[in-house]
């Protein structure tokens, strides 16, 4: 047995964690719970301060539990890498973007490689969580970290483990979410393994190399970014028919076998399904070799916000109302039901179509009370009233948030379009619209 892997079995290693976001943290934190020093690193000094001063910014992390281990000396955070030095095993968590040509920007990826590398050790481990195309961790970091003169998989270890945080997920936290580990030699799997073992209560799936584990990540998001493309193009091909989508949704579901209830929406939100499959196709071209099935899904999925819009637009139209010069409400801009995020989220596409348009656009949500989007900023209303609903030409639902009262929404807006079926349990129907 390895002296690091014996030690991580003691707990008497320290672990670092690069990045301290929606990944990052709630990993640190499970690492510090289970018994190990946690160092977090991370560029942005408001989220080190935060950190070291025990408060807590991210939805799926518990705030008793970051001020506990914080207090207890086992979480702390810095800007400094030179810590890595007495790190033994190091995470890197940090954001995958596209860039304006929706091509990988591994950058960020990049420039935390280059700042550990000078303080690369002897049997140390290092470990890439983020999202990204297969080869990153063999192409990209096993040469950056060479420099430091080590060998790879002979002086210090290298692995992917791809994150598969879902946040709002009241079931699978961090803890309890099965792992896939692929190491660059055998080694390197098995001591990447044995750290999450100690951390998690989730079982560890092994595989043979990082290139499996980077494509099995991509694999998961593009499975669902396929099947939400398909039933989205289902969704406006039952609008033309006069069928509703939804229940003949849930009739599909009543199989219980060989189907998966997919639902549709205004588009697709977060950090991982709209990106990864760009990840894969850009990738799949240095093969000569085109994801067509694939890149159809996404064009219809990134469609799907101008197309709500143009709904809402007939909507109006059927009221005699036009959508230029209309008060419309948007209910919901965070990506998905009841969290405070809002990456790419399709909500904020949509504000931008409707605006464009001609409409006056405000909106509430109580997880994301301000927002950027190209430049603006926008603001959330106090409070969602009967006279801001009442005032409104049309209410538009983009996020099913469950602290929503929407029999007190149907009652008092005279116009309401739902693209999230959030309103499915409304008796009253008469001013409802479904996508």
């Amino acid at each position: 047995m390895s002296t690091l892997k014996q030690r991580i079995l003691n707990r008497s290693v320290t672990l670092g964690v690069v990045g301290l976001g929606y990944v990052g943290l709630p990993l640190a934190v499970e690492k510090a719970k289970a018994g190990f020093t946690v160092i977090g690193f991370d560029i942005q000094p408001e989220k080190v301060d935060m950190v070291n001063r025990g408060h807590n910014y991210i939805g799926d992390v518990v705030n008793a539990d970051l001020e506990a281990i914080v207090k207890s000396g086992r979480l702390k955070a810095t800007m400094d890498f030179a810590s890595v030095a007495s790190c033994d095993c190091v995470c890197i968590a940090v954001p995958t973007p596209l860039d304006e040509h929706q091509q990988p920007d591994i950058s960020y990826v990049r420039s935390s490689a280059e700042s550990i590398m000078p303080y690369v050790h002897r049997d140390m481990l290092i470990v890439l969580e983020s999202t990204t195309y297969p080869g990153t961790t063999e192409e990209l970091l096993k040469p950056i970290f060479e420099k430091s003169g080590l060998t790879c998989g002979v002086d210090f270890y290298l692995a992917f483990s791809p994150e598969r945080v879902d946040p709002g997920n009241a079931v699978y936290k961090t803890r309890n979410t099965p792992k896939v580990v692929g190491g660059m030699t055998p080694e390197c799997t098995d001591i990447a393994a044995t750290l999450y073992e100690a951390v998690l209560e989730a079982p560890v799936h092994r595989v043979s190399s990082p290139a499996i584990a980077e494509m099995e990540k991509i694999l998961e998001n593009t499975y669902r970014n396929v099947n939400i493309g398909l039933i989205n193009e289902l969704a406006i091909l039952c609008d033309r028919m006069n069928i509703n989508i939804w229940e003949v949704i849930d009739a599909a579901k009543s199989k219980p076998y060989g189907f998966q209830a997919f639902y549709p929406g205004p588009g697709l939100g977060g950090h991982c399904i709209p990106l990864d499959p760009y990840y894969l196709s850009w990738k799949a071209r240095e093969f000569g070799f085109h994801t067509s099935m694939i890149e159809s899904s996404m064009i219809i999925n990134d469609r799907m916000p101008e197309y709500c819009c143009q709904r809402a637009m007939r909507v109006l139209n059927e009221r005699k109302k036009a959508l230029n010069g209309a008060k419309v409400l948007v209910l919901g801009v965070a990506y998905k039901q009841d969290i405070d995020d809002f990456r790419e989220s399709p909500a904020l596409r949509v504000i931008d179509c409707l605006k464009a348009s001609g409409a006056e656009v405000t909106y509430y949500d109580s997880y994301v009370p301000q927002y950027r989007f190209e430049g603006e900023t926008y603001e959330s209303l106090p409070a969602l009233t009967a006279q801001a609903l009442a005032t409104s030409d049309l209410v538009m639902v983009t996020a099913a948030h469950t602290n929503i009262d929407y029999d007190f929404v149907a009652e008092h807006a005279p116009l309401i379009f739902d693209t999230k079926n959030a309103m499915k349990n409304v008796k009253k129907r008469e001013n409802i619209q479904v996508l």
